[in-house]
């Protein structure tokens, strides 16, 4: 890299950085910048997050600081809030054997930059920048890879794997993630070892596998994680798609047309990405030939949603998320026609709910693209989301709470609360979905006592 380029790339570190940096060695210690955030300047990308490594100890560190969170002491990790950031500084160390392919069985802590860039598992994320002096270390030619678009291990690939298992996902992430290539000798390693992902805590994929739903094709790394055993570990559910023909409109079987719905999905919205991924998985469980030989999937919404859930359970995913993804999912087939009733289209509101409209009709439009992986004109969308906001402009009711009346309304009128309730206002939404002009307070409890006494009393 040529003094010129170096220089530019300094002049994009902020001045906060470049002075937490200056304050460590004014104190006679080493401080630089690491890991993503020298990738990301050399990229020319903005970085998320500014991470220093020093050979000051924590202590150490937090000495210098007036407002410091021992965040990962044993791991020489502490947070330094500065100038109204927050930047995780590290003390340079040495890692010892990893027993269980998650965790070092011990730190050391050392005063050498380069014995702590040699422990790092890739070479683009194993340079170190000095903003404050100009120095740039490159000890494993990290900066020649990014040039090259290559994710290469540091050393021996099957050391670095067999240190810490994660690794073999992370070399596909940043491969989707940067839209670099993998090394040969990399990739190898990769696909040798897949098994060991296995040991690996579901928490830490879930983390590898979000930031992989962010890049710009996360088909592309799913495509690796196939291609080398490793998504049989992650999401065998997926992997169940391969080979999975549809026929009809579809060009794809169900393992590429669910990559490219992601694809297709907005990256800034995991919980859409995920159900674009995820919104087929029940097909090959599903499949059923017919007399005619055509391939059929009743029900597979259903049983989508249901190993979707298992899968992102097991993944621990948030119950919140996992809970919406299941319902686009659930919820993902359906198909407006011209000649639906203003009724229909205010219980398939109801439905589906106004809150999870938008995200549905966007795991709609990419299940709609990843038929053909062409961009098409989805009219029937359009036409019922102009329905829908004629629908919404009349501020019907659309769920219980836009009811004339309310639970303690029908236990006055001798409902009793429970279950039979529950039934009740079922009844009642549906009767005013139907005619909206059904929804009084008089007319719905008229409603709800003789639906009540001839349909539900106890004889």
């Amino acid at each position: 890299m040529t003094r010129s380029t170096l220089n530019r790339v300094i002049r994009r570190v902020p001045s906060d950085v470049t002075e937490l940096l200056s304050r460590l060695q004014s104190l006679g210690y080493a401080a630089f910048l690491v890991g993503g955030a020298v990738r990301s300047l050399l990229l020319n990308q903005n970085p998320d997050d500014y991470d220093v490594a020093t050979s000051a100890t924590p202590d150490e560190v937090s000495a210098a600081f007036r407002r410091v969170i021992p965040t990962g002491e044993a791991h020489g990790t502490v947070t330094v809030l500065w100038r109204g950031g927050s930047y995780e500084v590290t003390t340079f160390r040495t890692e010892s054997h990893y027993s269980d392919a998650r965790h070092p069985d011990s730190v050391d802590f050392v005063r050498s930059i380069h014995d702590d860039l040699a422990r790092r598992d890739f070479t683009i994320n194993g340079m170190a920048l000095d903003p404050v002096s100009g120095a740039f270390l490159d000890p494993h030619g990290g900066e020649p890879d990014l040039r090259a678009r290559i994710v290469r291990a540091i050393g021996d690939p099957d050391h670095r794997f067999r240190e810490d298992a994660l690794r073999l996902f992370r070399a596909v992430r940043f491969s989707a993630q940067l839209e670099f290539s993998i090394a040969a000798d990399t990739w190898a390693s990769v696909c040798r070892l897949a098994p060991g992902l296995a040991r690996v805590s579901c928490e830490r994929l879930r983390e590898e596998l979000d930031k992989m739903l962010r890049a710009a094709r996360p088909g592309d790394g799913f495509r690796l994680l196939m291609g080398s055993g490793l998504l049989q570990v992650v999401l065998p559910e997926l992997a169940q798609g391969v080979g999975a023909e549809q026929r009809g409109g579809h060009r794809f079987d169900v393992f590429e047309h669910s990559l490219l719905a992601c694809d297709a999905a907005p990256p800034d919205d995991r919980t859409v990405r995920l159900a674009a991924l995820l919104h087929d998985i029940g097909k090959p469980s599903t499949m059923v030939l017919d007399p005619q030989g055509n391939r059929t999937f009743h029900n597979h919404d259903r049983i989508s949603a249901e190993l979707a859930e298992r899968a992102l359970r097991r993944l621990r995913y948030p119950n919140s998320v996992i809970a919406d993804v299941a319902h686009l999912i659930r919820h993902h087939m359906f198909h407006y026609t011209p000649d639906w009733s203003d009724a229909a289209v205010r219980r398939f509101v109801a439905r589906v709910g106004l809150q999870h409209l938008d995200a549905l009709f966007a795991v709609r439009a990419a299940d709609s693209y990843a038929q053909q992986g062409l961009p098409s004109e989805n009219h029937s969308l359009r036409q019922l989301r102009e329905r829908i906001t004629t629908v919404l402009s009349s501020e019907h009711a659309l769920s219980r709470s836009d009811l004339a009346v309310n639970g303690s309304d029908l236990a006055a009128h001798g409902i009793p609360r429970g279950p039979a309730m529950g039934v009740v206002i079922d009844h009642l939404l549906e009767t005013v979905l139907d005619d909206p002009q059904q929804n009084t307070r008089e007319q719905l409890l008229r409603i709800a006592r003789e639906f009540y006494d001839t349909r539900m009393r106890m004889t």
